[in-house]
């Protein structure tokens, strides 16, 4: 997108939003300038040139994480002045808290121009981890309404259900405001899981577990998975099942984003969630406007074949005028994956990261 000195371009990329009337989720394309953030529709590959609607950051309140939405936990909210909330969703953690920390810096950047008072660093509320009741903590944690929720995790090809990630924590206690900051989080974590209160699952919290110091115990991170100890039985107990498509998902993540995917059969071009794994290598899209969180496909990089297409004219097998950006997939079973990345960069990016895969 072309920028201007007057309102540049802080941020732009993929998000899925909320509707106001029909609490319907859809991917829009986000663009953060110093004032504003305006959104945009994504149709055939392309991004609309009128905009569908924009945010005024004047006196915004953001909340991230923002919990509320079960099987979202990467959303955030930004509240207007007068109200009216926005419900966005990032591909990722770090995407998410990098949305977050540019639209606050936005905002905090008008109220200072306006006149407005920031914030010093001796006007901060001090922690909230001196004190604190590890027994209350617990509970709040196990509550069934308002609690972390318990959902069934995959780990080198074992599924364990009734479990939590640790990011899945540290977002939890964030929203509750229970602490001020992730790194606060993580140090209330490590002391609920010295005494006993929270267990790990799965070797990679195991194994930070018996080697890290006891500041570091406990793990911020997707992967790495824990439950409420032996002695609360009445929320379920941790098992490990094996299956085809637990083994298929059970590899590290090594990049997550929204590309734009041409369907098969009708070769509409729709905002898929990928997610790139390794050992073993696969590659699965969701579909972000659904609360599914199975993936809607995927399939091996084993002899697969990535190839740049060029970005002038539309390729071979492309449907409609789609240009720019846009990468092939063809697998071992001979099926061809058409995907268009946002940028060139992003492009090149997701190329080098799939061929290191496959």
């Amino acid at each position: 997108m072309e920028t201007d000195k007057k309102n540049p371009v802080l941020r732009e990329g993929f998000l899925v939003k909320r509707g106001h009337i029909v609490h319907n989720w859809k991917a829009r394309w986000f663009v953060l300038t110093p004032d504003k953030l305006l959104y945009y529709r994504y149709e055939g590959g392309k991004r609309d040139s009128c905009q569908r609607g924009k945010v005024l950051l004047k006196d915004c309140v953001i909340t991230c994480p923002f919990l509320e939405h079960e099987n979202r936990p990467l959303v955030f909210k930004l509240q207007t002045k007068h109200g009216v909330e926005h419900f966005l969703e990032a591909c990722s953690r770090e995407e998410r808290d990098e949305w977050a920390a540019d639209i606050t810096a936005a905002i905090d950047k008008l109220q200072a121009t306006d006149g407005g008072k920031l914030m010093k660093q001796k006007d901060l509320p001090e922690s909230r981890l001196h004190n604190i009741n590890l027994s209350e903590v617990l509970d709040s944690m196990y509550d069934v309404h308002s609690g972390i929720k318990l959902s069934n995790h995959v780990e080198q090809g074992s599924t364990y259900s009734n479990c939590f990630s640790g990011s899945a924590v540290v977002d939890w206690l964030v929203f509750m405001q229970l602490v001020l900051t992730r790194g606060e989080a993580v140090t209330l974590s490590s002391a609920l899981l010295e005494e006993g209160l929270l267990r790990t699952v799965g070797l990679k919290s195991v194994e930070a577990f018996r080697t890290a110091g006891l500041s570091e115990q406990f793990m911020d991170d997707s992967t790495a998975l824990y439950s409420f100890s032996d002695s609360l039985k009445k929320r379920g107990s941790v098992k490990a099942e094996k299956s085809l498509s637990a083994v298929e998902l059970s590899g590290k993540v090594i990049k997550r984003g929204y590309l734009l995917k041409q369907g098969h059969r009708r070769k509409n071009w729709k905002v898929r969630l990928f997610v790139l794994r390794s050992e073993p290598a696969f590659l699965h899209y969701y579909d972000p406007t659904k609360d599914d969180i199975s993936p809607a496909g995927g399939f091996t990089l084993r002899g697969c074949l990535i190839s740049s297409l060029d970005d002038n004219g539309v390729p071979s097998g492309v449907k409609g005028n789609i240009q720019g950006n846009l990468f092939k997939i063809i697998t071992k079973s001979d099926t061809h994956y058409f995907i268009q990345a946002p940028t060139h960069q992003q492009k090149m990016d997701w190329i080098d990261a799939i061929r290191e895969q496959s």
